[in-house]
């Protein structure tokens, strides 16, 4: 027997339709879906505590269920401190059965977890069916021990998907659950 997430046989079974009949796609293929989650943190204390990029990466890997990569400045800026190659960020590209568990994991467990949580601002659209979300505190998920953090630092996450424009998007994410406020 195999394992299928939760999110993904939602997809399959209700998601396509229901966007098939609002939008009138001619073919499957056509229907918007969600090709991976990034999960990424920038960290300008970092050049000042190289321990600090190391607990965070661990953080972020745990949060994930994928190994997180430390992500390296492209040039020096002086007033920062900053070296070219020096270690500033993590990120985890999450694709497949793992983003469908990770989805559902903050849409179900961490976001009611967040302080004062009203919903999500629909204004983090780019123009292309890609939407960005800022979590300011990366403790809301279960998978972290708050006794063992020693600084608590947000987290920026990119959901791509291959609608066309935002609006196609938002219906997407609004049937997986997305918990958006109202304008």
């Amino acid at each position: 027997m195999s394992y299928t997430p939760r999110l993904k046989e939602q997809y399959g079974s209700a998601i396509v339709k229901s966007l098939t009949e609002r939008f009138g796609y001619k073919s499957v293929m056509r229907v918007p879906k969600l090709q991976k989650i990034v999960l990424s943190q920038g960290m300008g204390d970092a050049v000042a505590d190289k321990k600090l990029i190391e607990s965070a990466a661990a953080d972020l890997s745990r949060i994930a269920g994928q190994k997180a990569i430390t992500t390296n400045s492209k040039k020096d800026i002086s007033n920062f401190k900053l070296r070219k190659g020096m270690p500033i960020g993590t990120k985890v590209t999450l694709r497949g059965d793992r983003m469908y568990d990770f989805l559902d994991r903050l849409l179900s467990v961490a976001l009611p977890r967040t302080r004062d949580f009203r919903g999500i601002n629909p204004k983090g659209f780019d123009g292309r069916g890609n939407f960005n979300l800022g979590i300011k505190e990366h403790i809301i998920f279960p998978e972290i021990d708050i006794d063992k953090v020693n600084k608590i630092l947000g987290m920026d996450i990119t959901f791509v998907t291959t609608a066309e424009n935002d609006e196609e998007a938002k219906a997407l994410l609004d049937a997986f659950g997305f918990p958006f406020t109202k304008k």
